[in-house]
């Protein structure tokens, strides 16, 4: 089989076994997919907001999570009426930065709230597919096997993110699209990609800044400018677009998740004592981050380098990021798939190309690659 065709049909398994699990999330809710919303019981404005227009739905305990902010923002994507949508929203700048997921979930602002619910689930569902896709195409690349890319489809951050309809997957499928853009020279859609990230998740600005110092060190610097200066853009242009649709003053912190670094992570920890699979898990993030900052720097490729910033970002999130290996997972989501690659791809390049040539500065380091 063809390497495409081999992408395409992990791409098939990847896609179903997303499928399987959301379809039976939805039919333990009896067919309803606002269950994959995630609206709360105690979130009173959205869940009212919610009832308004969709009448009865399937409730999480406690507030629910992202995904029933996602539902207001697609409702209004452009924020034409904020007093009436945009005002439900816990933290209106920071929820609406994230404008590309509700813009497509929304139909660009013209599908009705009953379609919106099926929207953001379709979505999600076919991001997960292309994530694999992509992925499958770039493990491809580097000459491992395209079955690499089931690292994003069964990723657990991921699953999580499609569990409570946030834009994470939608925002990960398009870094990792520059990636593939940026690897085969294709400098215009990486861009393209960056900005359709960063427009999802401010976050992958971390993204852009890992493309474009890898594509300034492979003296590529018309990219490495394109890559930076055009994400940045978009993402102040729309902050700018956001005041002056709900006005420059907001009441309360708009970002709760940063904070003193590594002060998140002790105070999450004593926490963990009580239930051991958020103690197993973020004890095993907090390794894999180590280990991918590691591995990144012995292997100097893309794959690895857009996303080394995540690790410094994990140093500075708050207790509420670390204290739930739901939350944290999502949040670093886009290293795990990325340390899938490093470890059985470029790791396994290396020991091959050290078994023919004998002891060597290690390969992917920028010393060999540049001839220095």
């Amino acid at each position: 089989m063809s390497p495409k065709r081999e992408a395409l049909l992990v791409a098939s398994v990847g896609l179903l076994f997303t499928t399987v699990l959301a379809g039976r999330v939805i039919l333990g809710a009896d067919g309803d997919p606002t269950v994959l919303v995630s609206f709360g019981e105690k979130a009173t404005a959205v869940r009212e907001y919610a009832e308004e227009r969709l009448g009865s739905v399937t409730l999480r305990a406690e507030q629910g999570h992202d995904g029933k902010f996602f539902f207001v923002q697609a409702n209004d994507p452009w924020l034409m009426d904020p007093a009436e949508n945009a005002s439900v929203l816990d933290r209106p700048l920071y929820r609406s930065q994230r404008m590309l997921f509700p813009v497509m979930a929304g139909g660009f602002g013209v599908f009705p709230p009953e379609v919106i619910v099926w929207a953001m689930v379709v979505l999600n569902l076919l991001a997960l597919g292309v994530g694999t896709w992509v992925v499958a195409v770039v493990a491809s690349d580097m000459g491992g096997s395209p079955w690499l890319g089931l690292a994003f489809a069964l990723n657990l951050g991921f699953i999580s993110e499609m569990n409570i309809g946030g834009a994470g997957i939608v925002a990960a499928a398009a870094a990792f699209g520059a990636v593939l853009a940026f690897l085969r020279g294709r400098d215009g859609w990486g861009t393209v990609m960056l900005v359709l990230a960063v427009l999802s998740r401010e976050a992958m600005l971390i993204a852009a800044v890992g493309s474009a110092w890898w594509l300034w060190r492979e003296n590529r610097r018309r990219a490495s400018l394109l890559a930076l200066a055009f994400p940045l853009s978009a993402v102040g242009l729309w902050a700018l677009y956001l005041r002056f649709r709900l006005g420059w003053d907001q009441p309360g912190p708009q970002v709760q998740e940063i904070g003193i670094p590594f002060q998140g992570f002790i105070s999450a920890a004593s926490s963990w004592l009580g239930d051991p699979v958020d103690l197993i898990i973020g004890v095993a993030v907090m390794f894999l981050l180590v280990l991918y900052a590691r591995r990144v720097v012995l292997s100097g490729h893309l794959v690895g380098s857009a996303f080394l910033g995540f690790v410094l970002l994990a140093v500075v999130f708050t207790e509420q990021v670390w204290r739930s290996y739901f939350d944290i997972t999502r949040a670093v989501a886009p290293v795990i798939t990325s340390f899938v690659l490093l470890m059985f791809v470029d790791q396994h390049r290396e020991a091959e190309k050290t078994k023919s040539s004998g002891p060597r500065t290690p390969v992917g380091s920028w010393a060999t690659r540049r001839g220095q």
